[in-house]
């Protein structure tokens, strides 16, 4: 499971809800080209001009600080780890960690198509609804937590984001390894 760098040149401007992977819930991200700026062929109110906010130096208004602080200290932790590239490849090796095993293990199926998968939520059902409190217990006594179903496909999701070390994907591996030799 690899995904290719995104050349960010080639773009205008983007804009990421970085939230759980770059800092706290709200936290938002964008990478503009100057060159842009103030080229709007509509009006904009002044508070969402990104004008406005690059020439005052991001102090146009009371920028969020902790969200702000969060990020920077997330910031230097990937860069402690070594930059993207490698917590790529961290992301890489929890994902195909828990989806070998929901592949491989007949009493779980993934509820995305694979070539749709993502990288940092991982939903997946039991294949026999019967087994499903057993299940439920062995992550439990495991102290696994915030996995119990999903608003849409409901079952259960694995949020597996950047600060989920993956001695916690082998954790929930080792309990869906339990379920299937009980």
């Amino acid at each position: 499971m690899v995904k290719n760098t995104i050349d960010v040149s080639k773009f205008d401007i983007i804009y990421a809800g970085a939230q759980k992977n770059l800092g706290p819930a709200g936290a938002t991200l964008f990478i503009v080209k100057d060159s842009i700026l103030g080229q709007s062929s509509v009006e904009i109110p002044t508070m969402l001009d990104l004008k406005t906010h690059a020439d005052k130096d991001s102090m146009f208004n009371t920028p969020p600080v902790f969200s702000i602080y969060a990020s920077m200290l997330t910031l230097r932790w990937i860069k402690s780890l070594g930059g993207l590239t490698e917590i790529e490849k961290l992301n890489n090796a929890k994902a195909e960690l828990l989806y070998n095993e929901i592949d491989r293990n007949p009493l779980f199926e993934g509820t995305a198509a694979k070539e749709d998968r993502s990288y940092m939520n991982v939903t997946f059902v039991l294949t026999d609804e019967s087994k499903k409190e057993a299940f439920d217990q062995l992550w439990n006594d495991a102290n696994i937590s915030g996995i119990k179903g999903h608003r849409s496909v409901g079952g259960y999701r694995a949020s597996i984001y950047n600060a989920m070390p993956i001695e916690s994907i082998q954790a929930l591996v080792d309990v869906m390894q339990a379920l299937e030799n009980k």
